[in-house]
């Protein structure tokens, strides 16, 4: 069994209104076309692929598709979607039982979409990826009326790879080259009286339509710049004083000895989230030279911390923190902690990890005579989701 793709690249992107074809236009680097040919050229079950270009862009095909672990042919399109999908398939070879037709506008395809369509073109026929409509569904006539209101479970929002025996596409082909209009081949299939199956699709495989269209998919290859800090924070434990973590207080003989609330917890994570955003140390917004920051909650001090960063354009985007400490164990109390700094700083508890460790008897702080904490910090640029 082979199985042959048709990339539909015919098109000129009129919606776009710019001189370059919409699948020529740079995405991440590489074109549109040249990432939708290459989902397909790097499956491995796919044995032949044809790209259908215009007529006037076939003679430097070869260079737009670039480079590809397997020969490609390029077929000059026609008119009409259906005109172009009937010269690719012109160029299949005869021996792929199963061919694909794909958007070349849609290059985000996944190599599971691809799997479930052909598995199921196998089965049925005729399968078409798809993913179910999240909103309402109106019906509307020409003067912006609503006739009808459609029923949201039944309703399905079509993708391509569409997928088909070719005996199957063969003659929706042959329709569309008649008097039928369609605006994909599995609706020839459908006025053939075909059975089309719907397998799942994906939210990814979007489809270029727009200019909205093109700057989200150009925001979802572009990584976020992220910034990454390290902060530590260490106090000497006396009597006569609360042991406080996040907001958390431990049950304890003795606490830290601070000018602030001595939470070690927040204080290192301070000055990995200043760290990271370039903005000093605790020191320098949280002097202890300071009355105003005297017995300061650890908390409080970090939301502030928060808002430093976020005037510089960073928001927090994961915490990891470990807490060096003889006696009480942290264990009990790390979730508690966690999800205090997770709603101080409006995190998923699970950006948050905090570990305990013992200092195995070393020094001061092995000796139970203080406490200690690592933290990291990591940043993105931009607003907090």
């Amino acid at each position: 069994m082979a199985v042959g793709v048709i990339v539909v690249a015919g098109g000129r992107g009129s919606r776009l209104g710019g001189p370059v074809p919409k699948q020529l236009l740079d995405l991440g680097g590489r074109s549109i076309l040249q990432r939708s040919v290459a989902a397909f050229d790097r499956h491995p079950g796919i044995a032949h692929v044809v790209v259908v270009l215009p007529d006037e862009l076939v003679a430097s095909g070869v260079e737009l598709v670039g480079p590809t672990t397997r020969p490609v042919a390029i077929v000059a399109g026609g008119a009409r979607r259906q005109d172009s999908v009937a010269r690719g398939f012109d160029a299949v070879p005869p021996e792929c039982d199963v061919v694909l037709v794909h958007d070349a506008a849609r290059p985000f395809v996944g190599a599971d979409v691809i799997d479930r369509v052909i598995e199921a073109t196998l089965a049925s026929g005729v399968a078409v990826p798809a993913v179910r409509s999240r909103d309402t569904v109106k019906r509307v006539d020409a003067g912006r009326t609503v006739g009808e209101t459609l029923p949201r479970d039944r309703i399905w929002l079509a993708q391509t790879p569409q997928g088909f025996r070719r005996d199957r596409l063969e003659e929706a082909v042959v329709r569309g080259q008649r008097d039928a209009e369609a605006t994909d081949e599995a609706m020839l299939a459908e006025q053939a009286g075909r059975r089309v199956v719907v397998v799942q699709g994906d939210d990814r495989n979007v489809k270029i339509t727009t200019e909205d269209d093109l700057r989200a998919a150009r925001a979802a290859l572009t990584p976020p710049a992220l910034r990454v800090g390290t902060g530590y924070d260490l106090h000497t434990l006396i009597d006569g004083r609360p042991l406080v973590l996040a907001g958390v207080e431990l049950a304890a003989d003795r606490g830290p000895q601070g000018h602030s609330d001595g939470d070690v917890v927040c204080h290192a994570l301070i000055d990995a989230m200043l760290g990271a955003a370039g903005a000093g140390d605790i020191g320098r917004h949280f002097p202890d030279t300071d009355p105003a920051w005297k017995d300061a909650p650890g908390l409080d001090l970090l939301s502030r911390t928060a808002a430093i960063v976020a005037e510089r354009g960073w928001h927090v985007a994961s915490l990891d923190v470990t807490v060096v400490l003889e006696r009480p164990r942290l264990y009990p109390h790390a979730d508690a902690i966690r999800d205090r700094l997770a709603r101080a700083l409006s995190l998923e508890p699970d950006a948050v990890n905090i570990k305990g460790k013992t200092n195995e008897g070393v020094d001061a702080v092995g000796r139970g005579d203080a406490i200690a904490a690592h933290a990291v910090a990591v940043l993105v640029r931009g607003e907090a989701g």
